[in-house]
């Protein structure tokens, strides 16, 4: 079971798809994540202040002796005999340069408790001092010879590049090693000899960061030289590399709970779902046994809604099923019955000499051949009513109207020499444009209004028939009520008059002259409609009589 629900078509469509958005999420983090410029801007404002400071160090030491006399040796070659010079005093010359003995002392206090290097370069831009290579007296000096072969880069290194040079910016400079200590190549050394403060973020052919800031040495506003400082290649890399692990590892935590949830939420959806498939593959096979569908009708969800639409699909099928198997039966029973008299009315014709008798033989033949024209005709219309009514889209019928068409024709038809009186009452307490519409069809609901008609027709007595025709609405629904005179029917088959096939005929009516089909294809019309269709007895005057029989159709009226 936990198999199927891993590899099932619609759980991982569910995993991919959460995971994809979560996969969206992470990298559009990432992506726009600030952390990064903000950490250089921060890196940025930390260098220039320890620039400022060490560079104020740099020019204090870096001073002359003040008790130093200082002649120029080419004045001295310009003098007469007798004549001599004054000598000036060292402090009226600002520009001296920076002395690299004992600038580096303090240089290398300064540097020591940072991860920066720094490179002082004089007002030529040549480098003078680097912290890289500054010892002090007794510490031996050890470097790592470059391995033989380069040792290839591991799986972490290289996804770590990857990500580095995916999410950097495109328009960072390379940093190089400026050939021969020349510091010209740096913009921010040449702006720093120009009295002004420079930053350059540059990356490394391996994708690692370095952040530069040169400030100027300057003593009474002159000029002395640079100071450069830069970040270590990689420290601000491994700040951003700790904290894109923490994003991926907030990401394998929520990565967990979207799968265990999605597994979850495919459990309710993907195990009814196979198991509806599993009931209808079996109902379609045909099991032996009336198979059920699995009810989720509790879950109020579509799972729940698909679940009672396949039992209800599923049971309306057994039932048709069971309704045609039914069907079959009666319509073989009823065809038999004329068959089997038509059969020995044709055998006994040729051993019958009288002409009377013949003539008899004949007349039987006949009628058991409309009889059979007549089963075949309404059991054609009524295996066809279902697929008819399924096929096509019911539309607004006015009862009133229709009502009033059919009991038209009824009053104009004559059954053998019986005078029936045929009243329609119409309600007047719903007499709105649309308040007997119904939505349906016409010429069946008229099927349905004729047939009751004539099956009253037919009970009435011979003189002094009535037939009642009344039309109301109640509660949202059309009711007609079809009533006569007749002997009204017999309690113990009130109900088995809409069976198929089943007929109760008046005394002195011709045998075979009805299929027995007439009330169950109205039923079937009037159920097909969403209404109802039920048979009653009129109370008599007399207790335990009858003063005749009444059929009831409702049906629901149309919406406006």
């Amino acid at each position: 079971m936990f198999g199927n629900l891993i590899f099932s078509s619609l759980t991982r469509r569910i995993l991919f798809l959460n995971l994809a958005a979560l996969i969206v999420l992470v990298s559009g983090i990432l992506y726009l994540n600030q952390f990064r410029e903000g950490l250089i801007d921060a890196r940025v404002e930390s260098l220039l202040t320890q620039g400022e400071i060490i560079a104020g160090a740099v020019a204090a030491s870096a001073s002359v002796d003040t008790n130093s006399i200082t002649i120029d040796p080419e004045k001295l070659l310009e003098l007469q005999a007798g004549q001599s010079i004054s000598p000036s005093n060292s402090n009226e010359n600002l520009d001296f340069p920076i002395n690299p003995e004992r600038v580096a002392p303090v240089l290398r206090r300064l540097i020591s408790p940072t991860r920066t290097r720094a490179r002082i370069y004089d007002d030529d831009a040549s480098l003078i001092l680097d912290s890289r290579y500054l010892y002090t007296s007794g510490q031996v000096l050890r470097y790592d010879l470059p391995p033989a072969e380069t040792p290839p880069f591991s799986l972490t290194e290289t996804v770590s590049s990857w990500f580095n040079r995916f999410f950097q910016r495109r328009d960072l400079p390379l940093y190089r090693e400026p050939p021969g200590a020349d510091g010209s190549i740096y913009p921010e050394v040449m702006n720093a000899l120009t009295g002004g403060r420079g930053a350059v973020v540059r990356v490394t052919d391996k994708g690692e960061l370095i952040v530069s800031v040169a400030v100027p040495v300057q003593r009474f506003r002159a000029v002395l030289g640079v100071l450069l400082l830069s970040t270590q290649a990689g420290d601000i890399d491994k700040i951003v590399h700790a904290e894109r692990m923490a994003i991926f590892r907030v990401f394998g935590v929520a990565a967990m709970v979207n799968i265990v949830l999605s597994l979850l939420l495919a459990s309710t959806i993907a195990t009814p779902l196979r198991r509806l498939s599993a009931a209808a593959v079996r109902v379609r096979r045909g099991a032996k046994a009336r198979e059920e569908i699995p009810d989720f009708s509790d879950r109020q969800d579509e799972i729940g809604n698909l679940s009672v639409a396949l039992r209800g699909m599923t049971n309306a099928l057994y039932d048709r099923i069971a309704a045609i198997e039914s069907f079959a039966a009666d319509v073989s029973h009823e065809l038999k019955n004329p068959l089997t008299s038509l059969r020995s009315a044709v055998e006994t014709l040729p051993r019958v000499r009288n002409e009377q008798s013949r003539k008899r033989l004949m007349d039987v033949i006949q009628h058991d051949v409309r009889r059979m024209d007549r089963l075949i005709s309404d059991i054609s219309d009524a295996s066809r009513l279902d697929a008819e009514l399924a096929r096509q889209d019911g539309v607004g019928v006015d009862m009133r109207v229709l009502l009033t068409d059919m009991v038209s024709i009824a009053r104009q038809v004559r059954a053998g020499s019986k005078a029936v009186a045929i009243d329609l009452k119409i309600s007047k307490s719903n007499a709105g444009k649309s308040a007997f519409t119904v939505l349906g069809h016409d010429l069946r609901l008229g099927q349905v209004i004729t047939n009751l008609i004539e099956n009253a027709r037919s009970f009435v007595p011979e003189t002094g028939g009535h037939i009642a025709v009344t039309l109301s609405r109640r509660r949202g629904m059309v009711e007609v009520v079809i009533e006569d005179n007749g002997p009204g029917i017999r309690a113990e088959v009130i109900e088995r008059v809409f069976e198929r096939f089943y007929t109760d005929r008046p005394d002195g009516e011709d045998f075979g002259q009805n299929s027995g089909l007439g009330l169950s294809i109205s039923r079937q019309i009037i159920e097909a409609h969403g209404g109802t269709l039920i048979a009653e007895n009129i109370p008599g005057e007399a207790a335990g009589t009858w003063a005749g029989a009444r059929f009831i159709i409702k049906l629901p009226a149309e919406t406006p």
